[in-house]
């Protein structure tokens, strides 16, 4: 599943009362759940249609009927062809209409505030962590405790899916690693080895810059991709715990050891594709597909850019280590699914829906449909359709000591969106002044934290 949006995903007035950043470990996230299986707008495209029953009911009883909306956040893509594959599955299964109200992905995000207090769809696309405790706390999210258990989802990612309040309000669906991406023809014509080490890394950058190669792929212009660099050079420098403290603003972000992270993505920048800010990620993994560039680190979702034939190509290898004393077994893997809203027009089919979306039937269809599964975070889920890129995922994913959703989903919305995202930028243009950059960023924080 995708996770592309832009900064002014952020920007729609998220301003929580109080988030508490969700920060889970393998032992807690994943036991048991992995392995291989492991805005007038958007306004306007809520409600709509026959919705068939009238609230009440909740996930059990015979089957609903009628019409449920599904608010979409990919548009003319290959996740929207999945999709539209998911739905005609499950009216085939349980005789329930699907109305797909599919809006182009950054429109969604950028105006998911707005919709979700206008006239919002039965079940929409949403993400686990703090991006759905922000809007269960505002009463924007409707309560599906009573679809859960679900079969084949473990309680670890019951804890993903659970508000502040103890109710679940999220289904998952998939989850991604974020790791360093490359085309393994290009590398063995090469004569490339993944890097165990930082130093490793950067005597590989300096080779492919001999051969003509832009070493680094880079792309922030939607304002999210930078936190990925962010994250994982602080996993590897500070480890998992200081990293997710940081992130509940228990740490300084003017500390020693933040102020280490920004000089070491400075050394990096080198090798970096230029002129960053303005190019997409799907720029940038399309110049990955053309082998422009040497890798390109970023979450599995890049694979969309290839064409089918080419997918089997790709290959990743994990950040590599920085500090032997903090390893490299800690990784970015955030979880992607569905919520429900407030005030369902149909809220016996949107949870029956939701079982759906959350059950291995959806993974067939969605494979059937673009011969591109997405890793299930259900355990029953037929794992023979998955391609040697997300078997290896899973795997990563399934043997990583500690594992966090990323930096936007890890910490307070308001804090990524209004301080985080500008000053990521303002440092990729002028790397120079760390020290004025992290005085700023715990400024910045601790005004924020204090709300």
């Amino acid at each position: 599943m995708p996770r592309p949006s832009t900064e002014a995903e952020y920007l729609a007035s998220l301003i929580p009362p109080s988030v508490r950043a969700t920060a889970m470990s393998r032992r807690t996230l994943f036991r048991g759940a992995l392995g291989l299986s492991a805005a007038a707008g958007l306004a306007a495209c809520g409600g709509g249609g026959n919705s068939g029953g009238s609230g009440g009911g909740g996930g059990g009883g015979g089957k609903p009927g009628g019409t449920v909306t599904w608010g979409t956040n990919e548009s003319g893509t290959t996740f929207a062809k999945q999709f539209q594959a998911e739905a005609k599955d499950f009216t085939a299964k349980q005789g329930v209409q699907v109305k797909i109200n599919a809006v182009e992905h950054n429109t969604f995000q950028e105006n998911i505030n707005n919709y979700l207090q206008g006239s919002p769809d039965d079940v929409f696309t949403w993400f686990a962590g703090d991006r759905m405790k922000f809007f269960a706390q505002r009463g924007l999210i409707g309560d599906v405790s009573d679809v859960w258990p679900l079969q084949g989802i473990p309680d670890s990612f019951k804890q993903a899916s659970t508000g502040e309040d103890g109710k679940q309000y999220f289904v998952p669906q998939s989850y991604y690693p974020w790791a360093v991406f490359y085309r393994k023809s290009l590398w063995k014509e090469r004569g490339y080895q993944p890097p165990k080490t930082l130093d490793e890394l950067t005597t590989l950058a300096k080779k492919m810059q001999q051969d003509k190669i832009i070493p680094i792929a880079f792309a922030d212009k939607d304002g999210w991709p930078a936190m990925g660099t962010f994250d994982a050079l602080n996993l590897r420098i500070n480890g998992y715990q200081f990293h997710i403290d940081l992130m509940q603003g228990k740490k300084n972000w003017d500390s020693a050891e933040v102020k280490k992270v920004f000089d070491t993505w400075r050394s990096l920048m080198p090798y970096h594709q230029p002129d960053s800010l303005g190019r997409t990620w799907q720029e940038a993994a399309q110049s990955l597909q053309q082998k422009k560039t040497g890798m390109f680190l970023l979450g599995t979702f890049m694979n969309e850019q290839f064409p089918e034939n080419e997918r089997e190509d790709i290959d990743f290898f994990t950040f590599p280590e920085i500090d032997p004393a903090i390893g490299a077994d800690a990784i970015d893997a955030p979880i992607d699914g569905h919520c429900m809203s407030a005030r369902p027009k149909n809220e016996a089919a949107a949870k029956a829906f939701l079982k759906y979306l959350a059950s291995p039937d959806s993974l067939k269809a969605a494979y059937s449909a673009t011969k591109l599964g997405f890793i299930s975070a259900n355990t029953g889920a037929d794992t023979s359709v998955y391609n040697s890129l997300q078997k290896k995922s899973a795997e990563l994913v399934s043997q990583a000591k500690n594992i966090s959703q990323f930096l936007d989903r890890d910490t307070r919305p308001d804090f990524a969106s209004t301080v985080v995202i500008p000053a990521f930028q303002s440092f990729i243009k002028n790397p120079a002044d760390v020290d004025g950059l992290t005085r700023s960023l715990e400024q910045q924080k601790k005004s924020i934290f204090a709300g």
